[in-house]
């Protein structure tokens, strides 16, 4: 680990003014503190916000709003994700509980891909060194994405938070030295093509200080499955989170994203839509999750994930169908 300068923050004014091109932010440190360890980020400044009040849990009319910083352990118990909704509680439950004590919500959704290259300084990686090749495509990619990749980069998006609050249509609100602002978090994370060193829409110096979640009564009936190499911690291979508004055995609406298998948490808005109006039977899933794999591009060792996911999809939404 390179050295480098420590600063604390007491208010949201004070984090921002410490903000820059070379500050990372501190919060639960899963995933910034072993980057470091491994020199594949080397931040100038590290600035811990773990005193700032970016926390609470609550719902209005604007529907359910979620702290940055609130320990995904406290968030996936909380009432109103079980209960409202149980696709978001799921998905947090996909971390040790080690790591769920430790790591926050906005710090989740910031976590940097689990590419074995990325984090091998000793081979070509186009997000820690852009330009300099991406060793993933003519290696070992079984892990790797199959849909949203470029010649440039291949590594699959490591949260499994991020893929319901896709679904979901969220959004995350930023704060910044200009002010704040507010984005779709489809629209926050980038497509690599030829630069996947730019991961996502955060300025320097931004923070993400809340996620807001749209109100919709029938995210009660949702869920999220993570297929993984072993039944204990594993990053996904491939995952569904679906909410679905299911009424006289009839597909009213549906939410449907799928993680593990993308560059990006991968909404399926062509599945969406051949469920919509259509009994929820085994062969109606099927058939729309046929769709899921359009576009995709599987590599030597990853094709078995276009299988996979489609299976995936139809096995979170008949768990739904009772």
């Amino acid at each position: 680990m390179r050295a480098f300068e420590y600063g604390t923050a007491q208010s949201l004014p004070q984090a921002l003014a410490q903000g820059g091109d070379d500050t990372a932010y501190l919060a639960g440190g899963t995933t910034l503190v072993d980057l470091m360890k491994l020199e594949v980020l080397t931040p100038r400044r590290v600035v811990d916000i773990n005193r700032l009040p970016l926390r609470g849990i609550w719902a209005d009319r604007d529907g359910l709003h979620l702290g940055a910083l609130e320990r995904m352990s406290d968030a996936a118990a909380h009432p109103l994700l079980t209960d409202h909704y149980p696709l978001l509680g799921r998905a947090l439950l996909g971390a040790s509980p080690q790591l769920r004590n430790m790591a926050t919500l906005g710090g989740n959704l910031m976590q940097r891909t689990r590419c074995g290259y990325y984090r091998d300084t000793a081979t070509r990686c186009n997000r820690r060194e852009p330009g300099s090749g991406c060793s993933a495509i003519e290696g070992e990619n079984r892990g790797h994405a199959i849909l949203g990749t470029s010649a440039a980069c291949v590594a699959t998006h490591p949260s499994d938070f991020a893929v319901p609050l896709v679904a979901l249509d969220a959004r995350l609100h930023l704060a910044g030295r200009g002010g704040t602002r507010q984005v779709r978090i489809a629209d926050f994370y980038r497509l690599p093509g030829d630069t996947p060193h730019l991961e996502h829409d955060l300025r320097p110096g931004e923070l993400i200080t809340r996620i807001t979640v749209p109100p919709l009564t029938w995210a009660r009936r949702s869920t999220y499955l993570k297929i993984r190499n072993r039944q204990s911690v594993e990053f996904a291979l491939a995952s569904a989170a679906v909410a679905l508004d299911l009424r006289g055995g009839l597909v009213r609406d549906v939410r449907l994203a799928v993680g593990g298998v993308g560059t990006r948490p991968w909404r399926l808005p062509v599945v969406e839509d051949a469920l919509r109006g259509r009994p929820l039977r085994t062969d109606v899933a099927e058939a729309a999750a046929e769709r899921a794999v359009d576009g995709a591009r599987p590599l030597a060792h990853n094709g078995y994930k276009t299988t996979l996911l489609r299976r995936t999809i139809v096995r979170a939404l008949m768990s739904l169908a009772g």
